[in-house]
């Protein structure tokens, strides 16, 4: 657990709570697209992390708090951990990292409809000195009958000192006791934060993220993974509704074609999708102006990832 977490949890009461009440943070790691974002919504209840069927769609550290009467399970989900080819991606994998030094557990995600690549090899190796470390086979909807044992211990090889249970992440599938086994794994400890609180982002992240959200969905190639996005405005105009400008980065002046596309539409039909998203997730109307600009090569660029918020805590 960090310091953070430990000077957080001294400051926080709840009253009273079972003295085998249970907490603590786990960190959700693995591979690019096996999953992690959807498990940690469906606990939640709720979109905390965007998802999409691109992989490295995750790219910060995400906080998700799920508080129950008997425990407080702390979810810290991370970027996909891949062979970075600049910055952004060295950035991703340091994150997950470090999300695996500071949590109390780890839960490792796979997605087991294929064998373990050379990459879960070496995931394995950062897990073996991890304290406790639970193994999520993801995706069993996806393995014939016949294949399931196989596969299971070939992941099971990786890491034989974990517990494993078989999930479906999309459907809830087997994600109930998965649930049980890690909080048993948790320590005793207190609430480290609300019992409301669901994450710790602010508004202003959530919206950025629901703003690429869409970019992923609807453009291809390597455009997508050229998006960032800056909220640079956030205001209440009325009681029901909030103004939102916010501004797109790309990597060059032919990805910004794309993004705004022919007369705009582009541009227009991004801007409608993601309005929806975020008036639901701030229930209340939007009105939201977008913009697009070149930052030239910023996923190589330390100051531009710092500047866009990609910083290391």
């Amino acid at each position: 657990m960090s310091e953070e977490a430990e000077i957080v949890g001294a400051d926080w009461l709840t009253g009273e709570l079972p003295p085998d009440h249970r907490s603590g943070y786990v960190a959700v790691v693995g591979e690019p697209n096996v999953g992690k974002s959807t498990l940690m919504n469906h606990y939640l209840g709720q979109k905390v992390a965007i998802v999409s069927p691109r992989p490295q769609t995750t790219r910060h550290r995400l906080l998700g708090i799920l508080t129950r009467p008997d425990a407080q399970v702390i979810f810290l989900d991370t970027p996909g951990i891949h062979r970075p080819l600049d910055k952004l991606g060295e950035y991703m994998v340091e994150t997950a990292r470090r999300a695996i030094l500071d949590a109390d557990v780890v839960l490792w995600v796979v997605d087991s409809s294929t064998p373990p690549s050379p990459q879960e090899h070496e995931i394995a190796s950062w897990l073996k000195e991890a304290p406790e470390t639970v193994l999520a086979l993801n995706k069993m909807d996806l393995v014939p009958a016949d294949s399931i044992p196989e596969r299971a211990e070939a992941y099971h090889e990786l890491l034989p000192q974990a517990e494993w249970l078989p999930i479906t992440a999309t459907t809830g599938e087997g994600c109930d006791r998965l649930l049980e086994v890690i909080v048993a794994k948790l320590p005793l400890g207190p609430r480290y934060f609300p019992e409301e609180q669901i994450t710790d982002q602010q508004e202003r992240f959530v919206v950025a993220e629901l703003i690429r959200e869409q970019a992923l969905g609807l453009l291809f190639q390597e455009v997508p993974h050229a998006v960032a996005v800056m909220v640079e405005e956030f205001k209440e105009r009325r009681e029901d509704l909030v103004y939102i400008a916010a501004t797109i980065y790309v990597e060059r002046e032919s990805q910004k074609g794309i993004l705004i596309g022919k007369g705009g539409q582009m541009l227009k039909t991004l801007g409608a999708a993601a309005r929806q998203q975020i008036e639901q997730f701030l229930e209340r109307r939007v009105y939201l102006e977008l913009w697009v600009k070149v930052r030239k090569n910023w996923r190589k660029d330390e100051r531009e990832l710092r500047r866009l918020g990609y910083v290391l805590r």
